[in-house]
C-alpha cells in the first residue's frame, strides 16, 4: 500500500468514527402521558427510573429556553445537571427557601427571578448544598449541580458555571422546570 492511500484510509476511518459517535448518543426520553419526565438508566429488565413529581414544560418552552436569552427586567439563572457519576437521585432545588423544583439526572431548570442576591439550596436524601448567586436585570447566569453517586452514598454541590459550557451541556438535556 503506498503512502497516499494509507493516509486516506486512516483519515477516512477517523472521520467515520467521529461522525458515528454522534449517532451513538442516547436519545432523550419523551415525557410520560401525565406530563412528568423520567430519566432511565440500565437495561430494560433492570431499569432504574428517576422521575419528576410535576409535569415538565412543553417542547416549545424547552426550545425557547435553550436559546439562553436574557429577560430584560429579570435575572435568568440556568441550573444544569449533567455529570457522568450522577445517574439516579432526585435533587430538590429551592431558591431563597421557596417552593422546591425536583431535578433528575441529565436535566436543566430555567429560573427567572428579581435582580439581586439569591440563595440556592440543593437537597437530596443524604444532605444539602448551598450557593449564593447575584445578578442584575438582564443578566444570564449558569449554576452547575454536580453529583457523584456511589454504592456507599451520594454527594452534590452547586457551583458557578460558564455560560458557553452551560449552553453546550443544556443542548442535549431535558428542561424539567421553568420558574418565573
Amino acid at each position: 500500500m503506498n503512502h497516499v492511500s494509507r493516509r486516506t484510509v486512516v483519515v477516512g476511518s477517523g472521520l467515520v468514527a467521529l461522525l458515528s459517535a454522534g449517532c451513538m448518543t442516547k436519545p432523550m426520553q419523551p415525557a410520560n402521558p401525565d406530563g412528568t419526565y423520567c430519566f432511565a438508566i440500565g437495561k430494560w429488565y433492570r431499569r432504574k427510573l428517576t422521575c419528576t413529581t410535576t409535569p415538565i414544560p412543553p417542547e416549545s418552552v424547552e426550545i425557547e429556553a435553550k436559546r439562553f436569552e436574557p429577560t430584560p427586567e429579570l435575572l435568568t439563572i440556568y441550573v444544569v445537571r449533567k455529570r457522568w457519576g450522577d445517574a439516579v437521585n432526585q435533587v430538590r432545588l429551592t431558591v431563597d427557601g421557596g417552593a422546591p423544583v425536583v431535578t433528575t439526572p441529565e436535566s436543566f431548570v430555567r429560573l427567572r427571578v428579581r435582580p439581586g442576591p439569591h440563595t440556592f439550596t440543593a437537597a437530596w436524601s443524604e444532605g444539602t448544598s448551598e450557593l449564593a448567586v447575584t445578578g442584575a436585570a438582564g443578566d444570564v447566569r449558569v449554576v452547575e449541580l454536580v453529583g457523584s453517586v456511589w454504592a456507599w452514598g451520594s454527594t452534590y454541590r452547586l457551583h458557578h458555571g460558564n455560560l458557553a459550557e452551560g449552553r453546550t451541556r443544556a443542548a442535549r438535556l431535558r428542561l424539567v422546570a421553568d420558574v418565573q
